[in-house]
């Protein structure tokens, strides 16, 4: 027998609202029924209820029932509340709280961790209108209950089937009264008996323990094959007599010619009562994986932000005079993610993640001309002016906000597009509440400690199940294990084991493993575990472990990087304004430049290695290009001494002397292009050289050769040749070369893709709570009716004259009274009013409906009436 689904639908009706006595009817009654506190709080949890603010609560709760807003709410709850809900989705509607305690805990002996638990999440599924009632009749909103129910299209993570009820539906009479002579019940009248008295079998644990006795061994492993589902099962045209023996007696019933379906009573017969396998009430506990010193951790965190500084600095320098192309589609090409990989001297995973952190601080971006480059922004020049650790606390503060994800780019969107380095679609909603939930997380652990990743991916899992089960596109292979992997940074991220692991299907999982890697390449974390500054970044205490659910300490933003900037300041090296020079013609720095000093240095030599101190070599292609600025040998020589601590050597003299000789003795201009030099034997020793054929040049005088090239490639050839020609302008002078940096017009960065409507602070939460509240009074009011006009639909009609004597009487005895107003864009709407001044045609009085004092015009209230007494 093969395990099938049913096509069509097994659907749990809802039972009426026939609540008992003081038990809400309604969701709206019960939301009426709450402070103004539980209010609040439900659209804190559920903030898309507040686009627009509902005018009353039946709207409120209307809004509560629709199905997006309860998909939403439902991804929102952790997997021991989302049990509960769908125990509740198969419990009898109403189902007081012991009977879906049971269904958590089974026959035998109860779970205290679910006891425990369970009244926290049926406050919680309460608290966001997903469940009301009270304890004696606990109701789960219908839409949830459609959502949640088993169905053949939607299996439930309960693995349970249709009850007897649903699965007998237009099942014949005759049929109905086979299975329950066959299961040696009486005989009955109709079919509603018929599917009574079975389900009273199923559900009585002796008389049904007796039936399953007589059951033979191979009916019994069917039974436990469905058990825990999936319980449909295919059958042959002849069934086995196994199959036929269930069949007979409605311990199989069948929902199509071939399939038959395990009854949702029998099932949880032989589950002992429980909806499910495993409940889970309480989060998995997140492991120690390795301690360190919290000084061990900070240092090894705050050398990691200076490398970030480092690399994130070169990259906008290589960029400076204009970057990469942008592809048509939008994004870098693959071959200038390599090469940005290769000047960066990263992988190209790591390159991606660098590029789109610099283009999400809004360092980068494109200059919009119609060749558009990459650039970059004016933003970049103000951020390389701030002290390296405010520098840090910018980059950590847009990465933790963030919404793209370097880790998709190399895989493939839907339509099997390859999604590039600051491309469209590689926004993900869930990003930011990912990165901020696994810091948290690291923050439970003690000072120094770093998490099991398992112990870590499995709490998550745990907090928010349903989130984020839309797949992602997979990652090319160079992306799949993360950037940390391929970085090399300390920390079990960076294991042989992983790196050779398949990436998790989890699109949340793989987020949270990116996230680690990230955290560690950006210095928040150091070793794996949260570094003092990385506390300080999310709000958090620094004497004591932040709860897991901790939301911070109330710090502004900017005053929590601030404060991350204080804490990780003295821990990164200082700028230095000396470097060693030695006599192999290189110069040692022994620490991070003063930037002026750097920048400088870098015109006049050569990067040769990189680290704790940086080795500078010095060339003749580089003095020369110091020369082309327009700095001459003696002003060469005076910077040089005035920024070393070490003598300057005297290769290093000859070096730059014996390239200012040369340098300018040859002049290049526009002819198409031609060489000038007043010694005709340099010219000629030129013209026989055989590297000059590809310039193709002639003699024109005896100090003048043209080229029938220009004047930047014969530069070129000729530097390439061994010689130091200057450029010539046209007026015979030579031309300084000063590289302009590039930059885009004033951009923004981008802006995060929000992850649905912001959570409403106290004010507004404050305001709809009082609208709702006074909506709720005018909607619900009693009032007298006046006398039905023609053509009068829901508002209230009476005559001026009657209008006018009814709203002074009001405001002389101080009564309310019901309007129907329309305002000047013809929209009506009914008001409950107390009239306190009446004079010049307008009417002045406190609008209950709007909680506030409010005048209208007499001629656009189409009548008047007075309220009841009650």
């Amino acid at each position: 027998m093969g395990i099938g689904e049913l096509d069509r639908e097994a659907h749990v009706p809802e039972g009426r609202p026939d609540g008992a006595a003081g038990s809400p009817r309604t969701l709206a009654e019960a939301l009426r029924a709450r402070g103004n506190d539980g209010l609040a709080a439900l659209l804190r949890a559920r903030p898309d209820l507040l686009g627009p603010v509902p005018n009353d609560v039946t709207q409120l709760a209307t809004r509560a029932g629709t199905r997006a807003s309860v998909v939403r709410a439902l991804e929102r709850l952790d997997r021991f509340a989302l049990q509960t809900a769908q125990a509740l989705a198969v419990a009898p509607d109403p189902a007081p709280y012991p009977v879906l305690l049971g269904l958590l805990t089974g026959d035998g002996e109860s779970d205290p961790r679910i006891a425990e638990a369970l009244p926290r999440a049926v406050a919680l599924l309460r608290e966001q209108a997903l469940v009301w009632g009270g304890d004696d009749r606990l109701r789960l909103v219908r839409t949830a209950r459609e959502l949640l129910a088993p169905s053949p299209q939607h299996p439930s993570p309960t693995g349970l089937g249709p009850a007897v009820a649903e699965a007998t539906a237009g099942m014949s009479p005759g049929r109905l009264q086979e299975i329950v002579a066959t299961a040696g019940l009486p005989s009955t009248h109709d079919p509603v008996s018929a599917v009574a008295a079975l389900t009273s079998l199923f559900t009585d644990r002796a008389r049904m323990g007796a039936l399953l006795d007589t059951a033979p061994p191979e009916a019994l492993a069917i039974l436990d094959r469905l058990v825990w589902g999936p319980p449909y099962g295919e059958v042959t045209a002849k069934p086995a007599p196994p199959v036929v023996w269930l069949r007979d007696r409605g311990l199989l019933l069948p929902v199509s010619p071939r399939t038959m379906v395990l009854p949702r009573e029998v099932a949880l017969h032989l589950r002992g009562g429980r909806a499910h396998r495993t409940p889970e009430p309480c989060p998995p506990e997140v492991g120690t994986a390795r301690e360190h010193r919290p000084a061990v951790v900070d240092g090894a965190a705050a050398g990691q932000a200076y490398a970030a500084l480092a690399t994130v600095e070169e990259l906008l320098k290589s960029w400076d005079h204009g970057g990469p192309q942008v592809l048509r589609a939008g994004g870098l090409a693959v071959r200038d993610l390599k090469r940005t990989a290769a000047a960066l001297d990263v992988p190209e995973p790591v390159a991606a993640f660098w590029l789109e952190l610099a283009y999400g601080a809004g360092l980068l971006a494109s200059d919009g001309e119609a060749d558009e480059r990459y650039a970059p922004t004016p933003a970049a020049d103000d951020w390389l002016d701030l002290p390296p650790a405010e520098r840090w606390a910018r980059l950590a503060t847009a990465w933790l906000a963030a919404t793209r994800t370097p880790g998709l780019v190399g895989g493939q969107d839907a339509k099997g597009r390859t999604l590039s380095a600051l491309g469209p679609d590689l926004d993900r909603a869930a990003a930011p509440e990912i990165r901020h939930r696994v810091l948290l997380l690291l923050a439970t652990l003690p000072p120094g400690a770093a998490a099991v990743p398992e112990d870590l991916l499995a709490r998550l899992r745990w907090e928010r199940p349903t989130r984020g089960t839309r797949p992602d596109p997979a990652p090319a292979p160079a992306t799949t294990t993360g950037t940390g992997a391929e970085a090399g940074p300390s920390g079990p991220w960076a294991s042989a084991s992983r790196a050779a692991a398949p990436p998790p299907a989890d699109p949340r999982e793989r987020l949270a493993r990116w996230a680690l890697d990230e955290a560690e390449l950006l210095g928040i974390t150091g070793r794996a575990a949260l570094s003092t500054a990385g506390r300080a970044l999310l709000n958090l205490p620094l004497d004591a472990a932040a709860r897991p659910d901790a939301e911070g300490g109330g710090v502004e933003p900017e005053t929590a990087a601030e404060r991350a900037a204080e804490l990780l300041a003295p821990l990164l090296p200082e700028a230095v304004d000396h470097v060693l020079l030695q006599a192999d013609l290189t110069a040692v720095a022994p620490g991070p430049l003063l930037r002026p000093l750097a920048g400088a240095l870098a015109v006049l030599a050569d990067v040769e290695s990189k680290g704790g101190a940086t080795v500078y070599r010095f060339t003749p292609g580089s003095v020369r290009r110091a020369l082309d600025t327009g700095q001459s040998a003696s002003d060469l020589h005076a910077f040089l001494a005035a920024h070393s601590r070490t003598p300057v050597p005297q290769p290093l003299a000859y070096l730059i002397d014996d390239v200012a000789r040369k340098h300018g003795h040859l002049r290049v201009g526009a002819a198409s292009a031609y060489v000038r030099c007043d010694d005709d034997a340099l010219l000629g020793e030129i013209l026989a050289d055989r590297r000059a054929a590809a310039l193709r040049l002639r003699r024109l005088a005896p100090t003048v050769l043209a080229a029938q090239t220009d004047p930047s490639s014969l530069l070129d050839g000729l530097r390439a040749m061994g010689y130091a020609p200057a450029a010539e302008s046209a007026e015979g002078d030579v031309l300084v070369s000063r590289a302009d940096a590039h930059r885009t017009p004033p951009r923004t960065a981008p802006a995060p893709v929000p992850d649905g409507p912001p959570r409403p602070d106290a004010t507004l939460l404050a305001a709809a709570v009082k609208a709702i509240r006074a909506g709720d009074r005018a909607a619900t009011a009693v009032h007298r009716e006046p006398a039905p006009r023609a053509g009068s639909g829901g508002l209230p009609r009476t005559s001026a004259a009657e209008t006018l004597a009814t709203v002074q009487a009001a405001a002389l005895t101080g009564s309310a009274v019901w309007i129907g107003y329309v305002n000047a864009e013809g929209a009506a709407s009914q008001r409950v009013i107390a009239p306190v001044r009446v004079e010049g045609g307008f009417v002045t009085g406190y609008d209950h409906t709007a909680d506030e004092v409010r005048t209208y015009p007499l001629h656009r209230i189409t009548g008047v009436a007075e309220l009841a007494d009650d």
